[in-house]
């Protein structure tokens, strides 16, 4: 192996594609070094030594940004690890992703947070970014050390998982978060109405005789945090909406101007509830599939701009969890290693530009996690060369046992997708080659 693809530094020359940043698209060359991108140009001549990455017919973008990811580790390491949830996101396009503080122990406290931080660098795989909780243990009740995590580098705060019920709890948190200059991240549930909820709350829920999931229960919350967010003026990001209604209450907030961002789940756009008329748990997700008017709803949003992100919402489980009746199997399915495939794919009717799409996968959830010094960095000598190169017109089937997470829950299985990951550059170290992880 050579130098430049083994990690060591070298120079890398990505060959033959088309950069799309938030520049726009040009073909051109794309040589990094020491970590940095050093050439952009429409012919860059190999010089004795390079490393030369095929990129004819595909996209070179700044590298994917994932705002939500659960990685389990520490604590359910049979579900997933660290490291191997860093290789489904290299395999994705993604060079940095937003580790969800829902672990055990969870991630309030500075010495699980450098665990989680330590364990993504010595992985080597992408920049795993841990999100700090809102409260002690994400149980509601008393505010997690947000100035400690802070100061640690945490950027993003969040009990994913459940919402902050606490109205007055919520209102100090984005207080305090405000004069930190941190985001919080709402999971968006009312839980006395949701539980014992299995699936949305609608018709095909009503057919199978399962409690409900009703779409008020996020909306109620959505519109709390947007008015707490109004009152406070502290950032708030929406984590994956799922309803019409709440698409419709964050486009109003932005039209207000205020500081809410959202992200929309690859499956909350591409699946329903009525997936789950088999009582199959690996369509039980939190929230819940919904309708396909809900669907249109945050196919909209994400073109018009509302919905600043795609995020995975990765939520790996193993076998003998999903395997339990719907009831009691949790939620949550796989995501890093198809979102890409199900947004060109699902997303085609939406008329978005390459730009557009990039930039909701790239810089525009970099900026929502703060990374934007070093991800979704435009493409030109300077930049971070952290960089993602996929074919956008490449078809592939989903193949549960060939992906590279631990566990096997994707609803995907035997879909046939357009796009896919050729190649992801990680601080000038290719880390994926033609499709294969290298670490």
């Amino acid at each position: 192996m050579s130098a430049g693809a083994s990690g060591t530094p070298g120079r890398l020359v990505l060959k033959g594609g088309t950069v799309v940043d938030r520049d726009g698209e040009r073909r051109a060359d794309v040589a990094v070094e020491h970590g940095q991108v050093v050439e952009v140009a429409d012919v860059v001549g190999p010089q004795a030594g390079d490393v030369v990455l095929d990129a004819g017919g595909c996209v070179v973008s700044p590298g994917f940004v994932d705002l939500h990811v659960h990685l389990r580790e520490p604590g359910r390491e049979e579900a997933e690890t660290i490291e191997t949830g860093s290789r489904a996101a290299a395999l994705g396009g993604f060079t940095a992703v937003v580790a969800m503080p829902n672990t055990e122990p969870a991630q309030d406290d500075v010495s699980v947070v450098e665990f989680v931080r330590a364990e993504g660098e010595r992985a080597g795989l992408c920049e795993v970014l841990p999100a700090g909780c809102i409260t002690v243990g994400r149980a509601g009740e008393t505010l997690a050390p947000i100035g400690e995590l802070a100061a640690a580098g945490v950027h993003l705060f969040t009990d994913d998982g459940n919402g902050v019920q606490d109205p007055l709890l919520m209102r100090r948190a984005l207080e305090y978060a405000k004069g930190l200059g941190v985001t919080l991240a709402q999971h968006c549930e009312v839980a006395s109405l949701t539980r014992g909820a299995v699936m949305h709350e609608g018709a095909c829920c009503s057919r199978l005789g399962v409690p409900g999931w009703p779409a008020l229960a996020e909306e109620l919350m959505v519109f709390r945090d947007i008015e707490l967010c109004r009152l406070t003026g502290a950032r708030v990001h929406l984590l994956h909406l799922s309803t019409a209604r709440s698409v419709e209450l964050v486009r109003q907030a932005k039209a207000d101007g205020l500081a809410v961002t959202a992200e929309v789940a690859p499956h909350h756009f591409t699946l329903t509830d009525e997936h789950l008329r088999g009582f199959d748990p690996v369509y039980k997700v939190n929230p819940p599939l919904r309708t396909p008017d809900d669907i249109a709803a945050l196919k909209a949003g994400l073109a018009d701009g509302t919905i600043d992100a795609i995020a995975t919402d990765h939520a790996p489980h193993p076998p003998e969890s999903k395997e339990q009746p719907l009831d009691e199997a949790p939620p949550g399915m796989l995501g890093l290693e198809t979102a890409l495939g199900l947004a060109l794919t699902e997303l085609a009717d939406l008329d978005l530009s390459l730009v557009e799409l990039v930039g909701l996968l790239s810089w525009r959830p970099a900026a929502i996690a703060g990374v934007a010094d070093r991800h979704g960095v435009r493409v030109r000598p300077g930049s971070p060369a952290n960089l993602t190169v996929f074919d956008p017109q490449h078809s592939w089937q989903v193949t549960p046992s060939a992906l590279a997470s631990k566990s096997r829950n994707t609803p995907y299985a035997g879909r046939t997708l357009r796009g896919k990951v050729r190649h992801t550059v990680l601080r000038g170290a290719a880390v994926v080659v033609d499709g294969e992880a290298r670490r």
